[in-house]
């Protein structure tokens, strides 16, 4: 075990001092995460790349992944009718690549869109937000917070790769044909079902790194009770799943992305006009919720590897879920914003030219091991079981119908 015993103390007066002595997994995975000082976002234990990290993401490969998502956004400004200032907000840049990459893109190949732009960060780690400033030191970017943008400022479009499955998520199970929601405390009583049923998940770890904290020292353990709020019920009225359709074994296990939704509010009404482009892994709801994966998507990374115990590493290891892209588009429409479509990653960045920049790999003068691992990098963005069957998800706000009607570059498939 190697858990930050600092974070399992904090987390484990939290639940101590908490109703019921018990926490929602979500704040659990919040604490584990977003601690102010020791979670893994928080610190310096979050490490993003292929060497020393715990996972990578699409811009770790290469620049093509900036420079074709460059290529959309600036048909979008097109669209929009080039106002200027045109706002791209990343919403959680990691290590700042993504950024690097599409403005030095449209510095060189764009330079009047590049100096009508307005590159906006929002982050919430302090860690990724000093390597970033460090990385785009020379480059026009502010960085804010999302809740510091006022309402309808933002003429441009709002994208973010691979955040939503860091929310935290409320975790739940059937009992008996019910909806139970997942708890995490510290207590077990195999006779109190409200606040003691063992499950699995109590094959968790104590921490051993400091034996002089003794309450770092308790292991956690999950029980099941009423859910915590009426609105896990109403989210599969909201994505059109019915958990009492007979389909769905007792025991079975999934989570709820509440925080998605309140994010989506958010950053809904911060936008005035244009688009929001969301890329993760996820399924749509019926694929989400399919009865036959019972146990849920949540998985942990660590060093590369990955499983599915979030009670060890704590606040060394990330805790992700997939994304449901279902309840981003309706949720999305009563905020407001219009499904403009939704593709995998692969035939989105395809239709932006990656075709293109494979073909063209042979005939640059580079040395051969270059070459291949450059092709070997392109041809990661496709690969339909990894990064390329990512999600990517793009809606609209306030367009006009001439606007709407121009197809998006990375939507249109060739025939």
């Amino acid at each position: 075990m190697n858990s930050n015993p600092l974070l399992r103390a904090a987390i484990a007066d939290h639940i101590t001092t908490s109703p019921q002595q018990r926490i929602t997994f979500a704040e659990f995975m919040d604490m584990a995460l977003y601690h102010p000082e020791h979670g893994y976002y928080s610190s310096d234990a979050v490490k993003i790349g292929f060497q020393g990290g715990d996972f990578f993401t699409s811009p770790n490969l290469s620049a093509d992944f900036g420079e074709l998502l460059a290529e959309q956004f600036l048909q979008m400004w097109e669209i929009l009718g080039r106002p200027v200032p045109f706002s791209l907000v990343e919403m959680g840049a990691g290590q700042g690549l993504l950024a690097l990459h599409i403005l030095k893109y449209y510095q060189l190949q764009y330079p009047d869109f590049f100096t009508g732009l307005e590159y906006v960060i929002i982050e919430k780690s302090p860690t990724l937000r000093q390597e970033q400033q460090q990385r785009l030191q020379d480059l026009p970017v502010r960085w804010c917070n999302l809740e510091d943008i006022s309402s309808n400022a933002i003429a441009g479009c709002f994208f973010s790769n691979e955040l939503i499955d860091a929310f935290p998520v409320h975790q739940f199970t059937l009992e008996n044909g019910e909806l139970r929601e997942i708890y995490v405390t510290t207590q077990g009583d195999e006779g109190d079902a409200e606040s003691g049923r063992r499950s699995d998940a109590e094959n968790s770890f104590t921490a051993s790194e400091r034996p002089d904290v003794p309450v770092s020292s308790t292991p956690f353990i999950e029980a099941t009770g009423e859910p915590s709020t009426p609105q896990l019920a109403e989210y599969f009225d909201l994505v059109g799943i019915d958990l009492t359709s007979g389909a769905y074994p007792d025991g079975y296990r999934s989570e709820i992305n509440l925080a998605a939704l309140d994010w989506l509010s958010i950053v809904a009404d911060r936008l005035q006009r244009g688009y929001v482009l969301t890329i993760d892994y996820g399924y749509p709801a019926t694929r989400y919720y399919n009865p036959r994966r019972s146990q849920g998507t949540l998985q942990c990374y660590y060093q590369h590897r990955f499983h599915d115990n979030p009670y060890i590493n704590i606040g060394k290891q990330d805790i992700t879920a997939h994304v449901d892209f279902t309840a981003l588009e309706v949720w999305g429409d009563r905020c407001g914003l219009k499904n403009v479509g939704f593709i995998q990653q692969g035939l989105f960045l395809m239709a932006l030219g990656l075709g293109e920049r494979i073909a063209a790999v042979s005939y640059q003068k580079q040395p051969l091991s270059q070459l291949l691992q450059r092709r070997e990098a392109l041809h990661q963005l496709l690969d339909p079981t990894g990064l390329g069957g990512f999600g990517v998800l793009i809606q609209s706000k306030n367009l006009e119908k001439t606007e709407i009607s121009q197809p998006l570059k990375g939507l249109t498939l060739p025939e």
